[in-house]
């Protein structure tokens, strides 16, 4: 049985992507013999941060904003990251350079505590310092998806209390995620609509989410998601071309009402929503969310111009 499940990460197949090099430490290696260790403290507890982020006309998209973010998320939890941001940016340049990439590529950037000298919890057993790796791929969001739109489903699954495991965090830890994703798949959806601990809307499994009510643009108020990137350059270009925007809490019965409604992440940039738990989203028009799209990908161009 073939499943018609969507995901705001679909990309065209570049044949390209069957030999990329990947660089784990320092070291370029086939994708195919790029490994880390069973005793890897990412791979045993998911005890580590990442970054995604997306490489255009030679230039690293808003580098500064990830890597605020990745420095920050990385203290936050004592993981010495092992060099500084020059030294990402040559590990960066160097693995685009190995794969003869420039333009349309994706980066998963990984960072976790290094290998354990036990399989067991506890962070001092990691003594061989941090183990980086970074994954790039020519990488373009497809098409379809911009017609179609995702359907989403509203999950059981929240994005807990920043005293549980602050959603603020990039972390390797993402099993919340994951199970809110399984759980939009049972549901018929392509991924999940997560409420926050007081039932308003939040965010999707994957990306942040966004609704248009009568023009103006409303998104959660950040305090349980991950602060994207791309969520906050949406908000920066609707403050600055005339697009009413608000951070607030908001109840299913607004997004089921909206006119329109997208989601903002790193790779996709700004994918429509089609549904949400059955009910379509608006009349299939969506000029807000195409203007957004214009003025970021202008602002993108801005950004990365050699």
């Amino acid at each position: 049985m073939v499943s018609d499940t969507q995901t705001t990460h679909d990309a065209e197949e570049d044949a390209r992507n069957r030999d990329i090099k990947i660089y784990v430490n320092g070291d370029l290696v086939h994708r195919d013999d790029a490994k880390v260790s069973v005793y890897d403290s990412g791979f045993m507890l998911g005890d580590g941060m990442w970054e995604g982020m997306r490489l255009y006309n030679g230039t690293w998209a808003f580098f500064d904003e990830h890597m605020d973010r990745f420095f920050e998320s990385c203290k936050a939890v004592s993981l010495e990251v092992g060099m500084d941001r020059a030294g990402i940016m040559e590990a960066l340049e160097k693995t685009a350079a190995s794969n003869g990439m420039t333009n349309d590529v994706h980066c998963r950037l990984m960072l976790t505590r290094g290998v354990k000298v036990k399989p067991f919890q506890h962070p001092s057993l990691s003594r061989t310092g941090p183990t980086m790796v970074i994954i790039m791929e020519h990488s373009k969001p497809a098409q379809a998806l911009q017609s179609k739109g995702i359907r989403l489903a509203t999950v059981p699954q929240v994005r807990g209390l920043p005293i549980s495991q602050d959603a603020k965090y990039n972390s390797h830890s993402k099993l919340n995620c994951v199970i809110a994703c399984l759980q939009a798949e049972q549901a018929g959806a392509d991924e999940g609509l997560m409420l926050d601990p007081h039932g308003f809307v939040n965010t999707t499994n994957a990306c942040n989410f966004f609704i248009v009510r009568k023009g103006a643009v409303w998104t959660s108020t950040g305090d349980y998601c991950m602060n994207g990137v791309t969520r906050q350059k949406v908000i920066d270009l609707c403050r600055v071309n005339d697009i009413e925007v608000h951070e607030r809490n908001y109840s299913l019965v607004d997004a089921y009402g909206a006119d329109e409604a997208f989601l903002t992440g790193t790779f996709g940039a700004q994918t429509p929503v089609g549904e949400i738990d059955g009910k379509l989203i608006g009349n299939g028009s969506r000029p807000v969310t195409a203007r957004i799209r214009t003025l970021y990908k202008e602002l993108v161009e801005v950004h990365t111009a050699q």
